[in-house]
């Protein structure tokens, strides 16, 4: 089973950025963690901050992959590019949220994502990547 994990804005900084919200652990490190834990899968990852290059991804891979991970970080809550980029591809896409986003700013309730995702985890900080790959399990 193929999954690929989209990173956008700002999650490069994870570990640096605001570590008592998203922890102290960069997504690379967590990555090999998943790659561990998912010996099965073939997991890849790609992160970027630049909504276009998250589009041609889902885009590419679109077709092909088993499962898609999105967490689109801020763009959830403001791209409908993204959102009508999910809509357009067949393989499944799990939104996913480091921080419970409804326990947050109003603004990031919204989510662009949601209407053409296959299901939404949020708020179990990076075991929620855990939570979306299992899901494509069931």
């Amino acid at each position: 089973m193929k999954i690929l994990i989209i990173n956008g804005p700002n999650l490069n900084l994870l570990g640096k950025r605001e570590p008592e919200i998203y922890g102290s652990l960069t997504f690379e490190e967590y990555f090999n963690t998943l790659k561990t834990n998912f010996t099965t899968m073939e997991l890849h990852y790609f992160q970027s901050n630049i909504e276009g290059e998250l589009i041609d991804k889902l885009h590419e891979v679109g077709f092909s992959f088993d499962g898609i991970v999105l967490n689109a970080a801020a763009y959830t809550h403001t791209s409908v590019g993204i959102g009508d980029a999910i809509k357009a591809v067949q393989t499944p896409v799990v939104e996913v949220h480091i921080s419970n986003v409804y326990a947050r700013e109003s603004y990031r309730h919204q989510s662009y994502i949601a209407p053409n995702a296959s299901g939404i985890i949020a708020g179990f900080g990076l075991k929620s990547y855990d939570l979306a790959i299992q899901s494509f399990l069931l």
